[in-house]
């Protein structure tokens, strides 16, 4: 084949270039024109050595997810025949990595004889965050190149390592300042005449931590694996293959990874992952607000609060290099704030996550004010007050009064109507919710509430806003509790109900944690707070239908003065300093008072039946929503309760568990509780339709 603009000559070394924007990813496309240069190289007497690298930004990202699972993924000339030829050929190839070298584009990397980085460059194989393991080889060749510790450190975690680790672990070469290419051809005519060089299939597995009984080591490894309880089998399954590479030879260690590859990569968590994968970039796309709708510059944030959610948001921001304004009325108000998001960076710091220097920097940005009038010139402000619709009406009247023209106001209300906070003001258009999940300095989620009036622009901004300060922003509309919230109040409604009907607090979260939620509901409440949820609980008490059933077991503790781990005692009680939730038994007194109270006979609830009640109530709920339009996809759903619910991402979400499930099945149970429990288990219509029809929520049409 004749040299492209993909292959160049610099003297007597070949030049590379993977070209498949965005990423270079591997596709069989650019497998097939990089294997035809490669046997161009090797076969020109005038070429001595060979350089691959990246066009634009990255080296390569790995391979194409979207082939998985095709014949595509594994048509030749495959990127493990690509790097047999590499490692059995007489010239030496340099792999030249700049921006990232991921999954499938590190593998080959270390398929070649050498690697150099550029300063900055990521090196990573992030395939378990799919539910994956790397299947080119890397659980092969990373514990021959770094030793088992690092390797597995890489591996079970997914996290890459910059250029400079990578030199410290053996991973690179060589790290090269300057011109990247102009380097790399540089250390490849330094190779000049000689031979033998280094195969990595060819190397033993290094031992790491030296010295140390390697059999010993791994069983260590796997014991704290199973103390960690992970819901989904990826990270043993890589922790199994890079002991393949200590106890097998290359070729037999390289068949146990394909083997075990094959069996994640058609497993349903890995297609789970795969899904959220997918859904991110979905999440991005927001009818009505095409993708080259103007946005607006933000260069000055100001935050309404300075309490647990405004002190974090504060901390989002500033984390992404933002000036922040930090509004409260009360000076003892701003400077406990203040001194709450100091000793959040101080924490930080003791555990050796963030330079003293960068969390000085971070903590400058912020400034605290007393004053409406000094957040006049805000691009954005984002109230953080007290969830009472007549504070938050009042304060959106005073950001009218002040604010200049063209400043978004965002509330981070959780449940309140977006609409009835905007019409106090002129400019109902620049008026949206951004509701931030706490730890919001933490936690990555943020549901974008779009009101009626809310206009494409500010939207758009809002949605690019939340990218930029490394969060999760989906779009959903204006109802109750919004997606998040409105369907939690039905998972807490059946929990709570299974109280009265013969559970403990820790039988329903030992069963919902085992399922895979990150904490039990009952836990997680007295983590969040108790009051916050009676306050809701008071103001929605005049529009329930009174024929429902309600449960009074969440009252009756807050009217106790147990509000959670706050105070000491919720659902579960707490000693001081300790967050560990302690069965009560007072609370199981209380239980059994409510039960008979209602006139319920108590009776043994299998875990069974706690997972299918808790997990159909929010995937009835979810259907609801969508059928309104609340939320533009299922796979939106999805994301809200991954990452803003602790619901395992292994599982895919609610929505994606029912489609695994069967919407037939889904179906017919909710009928089944209908029949049961009445009309909180009304069937979603939407439900209905699809289990009737065979269809999915991922594909309803």
């Amino acid at each position: 084949m004749t040299p492209s603009g993909n292959f160049s000559l610099h003297g007597s070394t070949a030049v590379i270039y993977l070209n498949n924007p965005p990423v270079n990813g591997l596709g069989h496309a650019l497998r097939v024109e990089l294997a035809t240069h490669l046997k161009s190289a090797m076969q020109n007497p005038a070429v001595h050595a060979v350089v691959i690298t990246g066009a634009g930004k990255m080296f390569c990202g790995g391979a194409d997810i979207k082939a998985f699972n095709t014949p595509m993924s594994r048509a030749e000339p495959s990127s493990r025949s690509i790097i047999e030829s590499i490692e059995s050929g007489s010239k030496p190839v340099i792999a030249a990595i700049h921006g990232n070298a991921l999954g499938l584009g590190l593998e080959f990397a270390m398929g070649c004889h050498y690697r150099v980085a550029a300063p900055g460059a990521r090196l990573g194989l992030p395939e378990v965050k799919l539910g994956l393991l790397p299947g080119g080889g890397g659980t092969q060749r990373l514990p021959r190149l770094v030793g088992a510790e690092a390797a597995l450190r890489m591996i079970t975690t997914g996290d890459p390592v910059e250029s400079a680790e990578a030199f410290a672990l053996g991973l690179v070469d060589e790290v090269i300042e300057g011109d990247l290419v102009t380097g790399a051809v540089a250390f490849a005519e330094r190779l000049a005449g000689m031979t033998g060089h280094p195969v990595t299939s060819q190397m033993p597995a290094k031992v790491s931590p030296a010295g140390s009984d390697m059999a010993a080591f791994f069983a260590k490894q796997r014991a704290a694996w199973d103390q960690k309880k992970r819901g989904f089998p990826a990270p043993r399954e890589c922790l199994a293959c890079v002991e393949a590479a200590y106890r097998l030879p290359f070729a037999e260690g390289l068949k146990f990874e394909r083997e075990r590859f094959d069996v994640l990569v058609n497993g349903v968590e890995s297609k789970a992952m795969r899904h959220l994968f997918f859904a991110e970039r979905a999440a991005a796309k927001v009818d009505g607000v095409p993708a080259d709708t103007e946005q607006r510059a933000i260069e000055q944030v100001a935050i309404l609060g300075a309490g647990t959610m405004g002190a974090g948001i504060a901390m989002g921001f500033a984390n992404a290099g933002f000036r922040v304004l930090l509004l409260e009325v009360k000076p003892e108000a701003l400077e406990r704030g203040l001194v709450n998001i100091r000793k959040n960076y101080a924490s930080t710091v003791s555990k050796g996550k963030l330079a003293q220097a960068e969390a000085d920097r971070r903590m400058a940005l912020i400034e605290g004010t007393l004053q409406y009038e000094s957040i006049a010139q805000a691009d954005i402000v984002i109230e953080a007050v007290f969830e009472d619709m007549g504070v938050k009406r009042d304060v959106f009247e005073k950001l009218d009064a002040i604010c200049k023209p063209g400043a978004i106001l965002a509330t981070n209300t959780s449940r309140l109507n977006v609409d009835t906070i905007a019409e106090v003001t002129a400019r109902p258009q620049d008026v949206i919710g951004l509701h931030f999940f706490s730890p919001a300095n933490v936690m990555r989620l943020v549901e974008v509430v779009r009101g009626k009036a809310s206009s494409p622009v500010v939207i758009a901004t809002s949605m690019a806003l939340v990218r930029k300060i490394g969060k999760l922003p989906v779009i959903v509309g204006v109802c109750d509790g919004f997606v998040g919230n409105r369907m939690v109040s039905h998972y807490a409604r059946e929990a709570e109900f299974l109280l009265e009907e013969g559970c403990t607090p820790q039988q329903v979260d030992s069963a919902l944690q085992t399922f895979g939620m990150a904490m039990g509901r009952f836990a997680m409440s007295d983590l969040a707070g108790l009051d916050i949820g009676w306050a809701s609980r008071k103001r929605l008490a005049p529009t329930r239908p009174q024929h429902l059933r309600y449960s009074r077991v969440a009252d009756r503790i807050c009217e106790m003065g147990r509000f959670g781990q706050k105070t000491g005692a919720g659902y579960y009680r707490y000693e001081a300093g300790n967050r560990t939730p302690i069965p009560d038994p007072e609370i199981d007194a209380l239980i059994a008072s409510c039960s008979a109270e209602a006139g319920i006979e108590r009776r043994a609830i299998t875990d069974e039946e706690i997972v299918e009640r808790t997990m159909y109530a929010l995937i009835n709920e979810g259907a609801k929503i969508l059928e309104e339009g609340v939320a533009q996809r299922a796979s939106d759903i999805d994301l809200i309760y991954v990452n803003g619910y602790g619901f395992p991402a292994w599982r895919g979400g609610p929505m994606f568990l029912a489609d695994t499930i069967g919407l037939d099945k889904v179906y017919a149970k909710v009928q089944e509780f209908h029949a049961k429990h009445g009309d909180y288990w009304l069937p979603s219509p939407l439900l209905k339709r699809l289990a009737e029809s065979g269809k999915t929520f991922a594909r309803p049409e």
